[in-house]
Order: C-alpha cells, then structure tokens, then sequence
C-alpha cells in the first residue's frame, strides 16, 4: 500500500490516543513538519500539558516537559531562560490555558517571553468528560451546562488572542483553523512563522489554532467540522491579531 503521507522524523511511530476525527492529530502533524522545515529539530523541546495532549511527549521525537495543570508557559520559560539557543513550544488546550492556565499565558505574554505557544481551541474539556470550557459557545450544551452556556449565568466565551493582542509585549498573535484543507495550510504557515520568529529572537507568539471535538460535539467528524465552519468561527474570527515582526517566513 502506498503511503498518502510523507513521514516526517519529528513525529515517532507511536499510535495517537486521540479520538477518530479529532484535529489534534493534524495539528501535531503540521506542527512537527513546520519544525523540521525549518531546521530546527536538533534544538527545540516541547512542553506537554494536562488535557488530551497529556501525551504529547510520546509523539514528538525532540526533549519534552511535562507541565502542571495550566503552566505550561511558566516551565517553557524556564526552560528558554536556562537554555536560550533552544527552540521553546508550549502545546495546550483551551481548558488548560485560557482557564487554569490563564494567568501564566498572560504574564508570559506580557514579558515578552521568547517562546512560541501552540493553544488548540475546541471549546471543551475533551479529556475530562466534556465540561464547559473558558470557550464554550452560547447555547452549546456541555456536562456542566447541560441546558446550554448563557452570558448571564456563565459569561461570554473568552477570546484569548483579542485579550493577548492588547499587551505590548507580544510579537505575533494569530488565530487559524484546521477545518479543511485550506486552512490546515494557511494554519501550518501561522505555526510556522511563530517558530521562526523565535529563532529571530524577536519574541513571544502564539498560534490559536480552532479546531473539532466530534465527541463532545456529539457529532461525526465531518459536522464537527461543517460545524466549527459555519458556528465556531463566528464567535473566533480568523486573522492575525498582532504582528510586530520584522522578516516573514520563506
């Protein structure tokens, strides 16, 4: 059988975990290209968070560090501060780091930090039983709000790179989407110049990536994404937030 795929040697042979249809696995996969395209590969750790990605160190062939709930970006700095010519990433869910999380992504931000963070929204706890993330929609039912999310009871969805991109810090904030072709590789570019960015020392960057949860959505695979189309993405418009950049990605 012919291989549809080139394989790519930032990624090991170990199986995903994820759930069928799920977009983490194409996140990892444009994730670990972008690396190696860009040369990288010797030089860069990632930070593996709790949530669905808990076991992103099984699939990332570079060092990886496991993180505390939510803290992923205070370890990625340590570790970019104690190892300055290495190539930093952080790998978190909305749960992760727009709730628990929120604070530590915030005050990297704003210092600037010389990481490049890689935040997958699904709008749910995906891994804990499907509760109501800082992202959740309006209306969209979850175990915690079972009669669907409401402003006046819950408040309203969280926007992460509309909140980072009023920092003055930060030097690239963009949200994409993995929901078809064309924007997984408009979303592999994104990702891609957030790496380059830090190997130009030009500081911090994050990639929101809006991605499906078929199980929590209570959908097939293909409404996941017909749904993240045409109702997600409403709600989290696509575009670059800030760029203060100074050369783009060949």
């Amino acid at each position: 059988m012919k291989e549809v795929f080139q394989k790519t040697k930032m990624l090991t042979d170990t199986p995903f975990h994820y759930c069928p249809g799920c977009g983490h696995g194409i996140i990892h996969r444009i994730l670990a290209e972008s690396i190696e395209e860009l040369g990288l590969s010797d030089r860069v750790i990632g930070i593996a968070p709790v949530g669905c990605s808990v076991f992103a160190y099984n699939y990332f062939n570079c060092d990886m560090q496991e993180a505390s709930h939510g803290r992923a970006p205070a370890v990625a700095t340590g570790i970019k501060r104690a190892v300055p010519d290495s190539i930093v990433f952080s790998y978190q869910g909305d749960g992760d780091l727009a709730s628990i999380g929120l604070a530590e992504i915030v005050h990297a931000a704003a210092r600037g930090e010389n990481i490049t963070v890689v935040f997958v929204n699904n709008g749910i706890y995906g891994m804990t039983g499907g509760q109501m993330a800082p992202t959740t929609l309006i209306g969209a039912k979850t175990t915690t709000c079972p009669n669907g999310r409401t402003a006046a009871g819950n408040g309203l969805p969280i926007k992460v790179c509309e909140m980072l991109a009023t920092l003055d810090a930060p030097a690239f904030i963009a949200r994409v989407s993995v929901h078809d072709a064309k924007h997984v590789l408009a979303a592999k570019q994104a990702i891609k110049k957030g790496l380059h960015i830090q190997n130009l020392k030009q500081g911090f960057s994050l990639i929101e990536l809006v991605s499906n949860c078929p199980v929590n959505f209570h959908q097939t695979p293909v409404q996941s994404m017909e749904y993240v189309k045409n109702a997600v993405l409403e709600t989290f418009p696509l575009g670059v937030f800030k760029d203060k950049t100074i050369k783009e990605v060949k």
